[in-house]
């Protein structure tokens, strides 16, 4: 039986009991993952879908972990998981995939999948189904992304982390954002910090400089800053795939009154909007403390993105960067619940400030903590 290097086992029978609690509800006897992230939270391991994967969980028996050749081993070091049936490069996955369900006797069961999951490919699904001829496949929605919602302590101690690094890193990247420096000085010098602290070797997140402020997610550039310039900087480090985010905005030289004035309105709406973010608020109400003070202040016209999302795992090879099971928008009725933690996020005339906000018992905890407003370096 494998190990992960963090998680212990307790943490990982805690999790199965959860999802299988979810499967008696859903009437599933087994159920298959192929999402990296849902892989991962339940086994531990995770792997990239150049060659189809998945997790099979039964309500009685042994999980499974079906899975090229090539990775097994390293499948083997990381999950709890010992039956780990393998195929090579070039066999097709799912006859592997039908002869453990037979070993279990669920030919012929209620098989809960994803229908909305980015690894099930139609070509992929319908072959499943001819293989088992007499299994009921049935949606199990994003059950594993539900289940995630809620952070144990093990997985909000890594957020708190993340947290801290990516504070440092930022700090560490925006001295660099000077006259003669690069985007990609700045971004080399994050991704650095990063693994020095103990985060994982992954990419910064975006950094972005030029003049205005619509270029928010905008491309990693080689020219040199000049004075007048605005380095938009969102840091996004992980640990064991744990992310929590911050954005600040590096003006270089004096800042334009307007664009100060944009980052004080952004910080007093969005430190309202945080306090409001309490166990048992509504989403769309807390939603529209930052999205509506925005437009009244004749900062943006219309505020057409969300202003929060979902933090938490994120798969190495994941086609996501972000996690939208849980969003902040003005048609959003569900409820704020402890353990949830969340990158709350405004951009507007100019400025953009981010943070990584846990919500407790008691309220909203700050898991980042920069000075709340542009950073200025002098020319």
């Amino acid at each position: 039986m494998g190990q992960h290097p963090y998680f212990s086992p307790a943490e990982y029978q805690a999790r199965l009991a959860r999802l299988q609690a979810r499967m008696r509800e859903a009437g599933v006897e087994l159920a298959l993952f192929d999402e990296i992230e849902a892989m991962t939270w339940v086994s531990g391991f995770g792997s990239s879908a150049n060659r189809w994967r998945c997790v099979g969980i039964p309500l009685q028996g042994e999980p499974f972990f079906v899975i090229r050749a090539l990775d097994a081993g390293v499948c083997a070091q990381r999950t709890w998981i010992t039956d780990i049936p393998t195929f090579a490069d070039w066999e097709d996955p799912v006859p592997v995939l039908a002869r453990a369900v037979a070993a279990r006797g669920l030919s012929a069961a209620r098989i809960g999948v994803d229908f909305d999951s980015y690894g099930m490919s139609v070509a992929r699904f319908e072959a499943m189904r001819r293989a088992m001829p007499q299994a009921q496949f049935v949606d199990m929605g994003p059950a594993i992304a539900e289940l995630r919602l809620i952070k144990s302590p093990a997985e909000i101690e890594l957020l708190r982390r993340a947290a801290a690094i990516a504070d440092q890193a930022l700090l560490d990247a925006a001295a660099l954002c000077v006259p003669g420096g690069t985007q990609r000085e700045a971004a080399k010098r994050a991704q650095m910090t990063f693994v020095e602290m103990g985060g994982d070797p992954y990419r910064p997140g975006p950094i972005t400089g030029g003049r205005g402020w619509d270029f928010l997610h905008g491309h990693l550039g080689d020219a040199p800053l000049a004075r007048g310039d605005v380095v938009h900087i969102e840091l996004t480090p992980r640990i064991h795939g744990y992310s929590s985010r911050v954005m600040r905005c590096v003006v270089l030289g004096e800042p334009e009154p307007e664009r100060q004035r944009a980052a004080e309105i952004l910080a007093e709406l969005q430190d309202a909007q945080i306090a409001a973010m309490k166990p048992g608020a509504v989403a769309s109400e807390v939603d529209a403390i930052l999205r509506e003070g925005v437009v009244r202040a004749g900062l943006r016209p219309s505020y057409d993105n969300i202003t929060a999302y979902t933090l938490g795992l994120y798969g190495d090879a994941g086609p996501r960067t972000s996690d939208f099971t849980r969003i902040l928008h003005p048609a959003a009725e569900w409820r704020f619940e402890a353990g949830m933690v969340f990158h709350v996020y405004a951009s507007a005339g100019g400025a953009a400030l981010s943070e990584s906000v846990l919500i407790t018992e008691t309220g909203p905890e700050l898991l980042t903590h920069l000075p709340r407003g542009l950073l200025v370096n002098p020319c």
